[in-house]
């Protein structure tokens, strides 16, 4: 069997916010994908609105740059844990890894969970200490640390002898001289090329085709993307679908278009020979982990298990008073089929009817998983309303199991001793401290991933907005006991009507509001809360009564303390599981699932 030397395939792993995206602008630029003068935004591969605005990759990304003579494909992969589901897939589309490690920051748990799969799938490894020139960088520090890992997670003699170059993407430097910083790229390039091995070429053999990502475009439906594994696939081709996983797929198709990437683009191509990664169109109801075969040899390719979902919540059509006055789509047919055709694209997500027509349950790989996707429909006009976030349980041998998340902090020294308390009342064992540096602790927790809900926003608070949480699935384990629940409960409207500074006024004593004169409220909506861990119910519509008495003061402006605006992340950490969350294109209200005060206390008492 031959080599492709014109290819190589590579995927960029790394942890959230280590600079991924801004190097695969820097080998965009200098490839000579853009023009000179081309006018180009900051981490163009971050397409997506939330991706931009967050600063994190979401979904994986192909790209294709020419250099000497030679077509890399780059895969731009998410670093958070939540989109793990993505990195374990386009690993198998790769025959090497370019792993991306901060200066200062060092290995983290996403760099760990990364290169364990990669390992799993005897990918070699290009090592990058990116952001060399951050003040505080502490380069050599960093090379033992990623050496310990590599022998922690097993890594075979040829690994620990791979090659490590030294970059600042955000300059577009490279260098393997960690005392000497070169002037462009080529260094990185010539490394990729040298040692990442081309793929196998097997182009007489009748054609393999793996699909690993999916993507989706209201023109064409589904396009399957993947890379030939062995033979050459052409426009028009019949060919067979068929799964690993399901004996039973045997779907006969036709292939209508071939797509290589060249730059940002997807360029039409008539035939593709092996070890190119491709995307086709026009197969109906194509799926993650299918093979597209030849008709004479329709054997399938083996593909990596999708890791399961650990936490869901309802999603369910909005029946709060002001129903309707927002969204565009409304109706549960409507918010089914858009669910359902996530499911298209994410593989790391389920949904379940239940028994309720116009409730839905979905699980995810976390809160930022489900998040996102809520912010998704909220922008494209959806209106509807989400439960707490609930951890899936499992039953093994009788013995209620939960999923256990590994927790890394960064934290000042100052913050420690009550960020050890607050994680052990949440049931968190405390598995390693790493000696203060800097000023700086790190602490490695093992914690039940619903003790980490409602801990985040918490956490901000306790270290002054200057602590790092980074969390991990990790596996499960017999349930741990109860968790004490949140101390703040909730302040509920009991009218319905326009707050009134004089109402706002009377109510605030009670604890922090998150409703400002002017906001329309109804009755059983959550307008506040309170530290007392006792549910309040207010009236903060009521307006003072005009006399025509006047005594000196009474009159002076009334003064309010700032509202409290949460984002998703927070309000869905904040809410109990009473409570619901109406999600609207413009606003989201926390409200109680009981509205009617009389009807709540009827059925708590119950």
């Amino acid at each position: 069997m031959k080599l492709r030397d014109d290819v190589r395939n590579i995927a960029i792993i790394a942890h959230v916010d280590h600079g991924k995206t801004t190097l695969v602008d820097a080998l965009l630029r200098q490839s000579g994908v853009f023009r000179k003068n081309q006018a180009v935004q900051e981490r163009v591969m971050d397409s997506n609105d939330i991706e931009r605005e967050r600063g994190i990759t979401i979904l994986s990304k192909n790209t294709a740059v020419m250099k000497d003579g030679i077509k890399i494909n780059i895969i731009d992969t998410p670093g958070h844990a939540d989109f793990g589901g993505e990195v374990e897939r386009v690993l198998k589309m790769v025959q090497g890894v370019v792993l991306l490690v901060d200066a200062f920051e060092g290995p983290m748990p996403q760099t760990k969970f990364v290169l364990k799969k990669s390992f799993e799938l005897n990918l070699p490894v290009v090592v990058c200490i990116n952001k060399i020139d951050r003040p505080d960088a502490r380069p050599k520090v960093v090379i033992d640390e990623v050496l310990d890992l590599f022998i922690e997670l097993g890594a075979s003699e040829e690994i620990l002898e791979c090659p490590f170059v030294f970059t600042s993407a955000k300059q577009g430097t490279a260098s393997l001289d960690l005392d000497k910083q070169g002037e462009d790229m080529s260094v990185l390039f010539k490394t990729i090329i040298d040692y990442i091995p081309a793929p196998k070429s097997n182009d007489d053999a009748p054609f393999q085709l793996l699909i690993s990502t999916i993507d989706y475009n209201d023109y064409v439906g589904r396009i399957g993307i993947g890379r030939i594994e062995r033979g050459t696939i052409s426009t028009n081709d019949s060919a067979f679908i068929v799964n690993a996983l399901d004996e039973n797929r045997k779907e006969r198709v036709k292939i209508s278009n071939i797509y290589e990437f060249e730059g940002l683009n997807r360029v039409q191509t008539d035939t593709s020979r092996s070890g190119s990664i491709v995307a086709v169109t026009g197969i109906e109801g194509i799926n993650i982990g299918d093979t597209i075969t030849s008709l004479e040899d329709p054997t399938p390719l083996e593909f990596v298990k999708i890791s399961e979902p650990t936490i869901s919540m309802n999603f369910s059509v909005n029946n709060s008073p002001f129903a309707g006055r927002e969204g565009k789509f409304l109706t549960s047919r409507q918010i089914r089929s858009r669910l359902y055709k996530e499911l298209q694209t994410d593989v790391s997500l389920r949904v379940e009817d239940t028994d309720q027509t116009d409730s839905f349950k979905v699980s995810g790989r976390g809160e930022l998983h489900l998040s996102v996707l809520i912010e998704n429909m909220r922008r494209e006009g959806y209106e509807f309303q989400v439960s707490k976030p609930e951890v899936l349980f499992h039953t093994v041998n009788g013995k209620k199991m939960e999923p256990m998340e590994i927790v890394t902090i960064d934290v000042s020294n100052d913050f420690v001793g009550s960020v050890i308390e607050k994680l052990g009342r949440r049931k968190g064992e405390l598995v390693t401290m790493q000696e203060p540096s800097g000023g700086y602790a790190r602490l490695i927790f093992k914690i039940p991933a619903r003790g980490l809900i409602g801990y985040r926003s918490e956490f901000l608070t306790d270290t002054k907005g200057n602590g790092i949480l980074n969390s991990i699935f990790d596996s499960y384990e017999p349930y741990k006991g109860d968790i004490p629940r949140r101390v703040d409960a909730s302040i509920v409207s009991f009218d319905t009507g326009t707050a009134s500074a004089y109402g706002l006024h009377n109510a605030q004593d009670r604890g922090t509001l998150f409703v400002e004169p002017g906001d329309e409220v109804y009755e059983g909506q959550v307008v506040g809360e309170s530290p007392k861990g006792v549910e309040l119910e207010v009236s903060v519509t009521k307006t003072k009564k005009q006399s025509n008495v006047r005594a000196s003061g009474s009159d002076e402006a009334l003064k309010l303390s700032p509202a409290k605006h949460m984002t998703l992340e927070e309000a869905l950490e904040f809410i109990e599981s009473d409570e619901l969350i109406e999600i609207t294109p413009q606003s989201f209200r926390i409200r109680k699932k009981i509205l009617n005060s009389q009807t709540r206390y009827k059925s708590k008492k119950k």
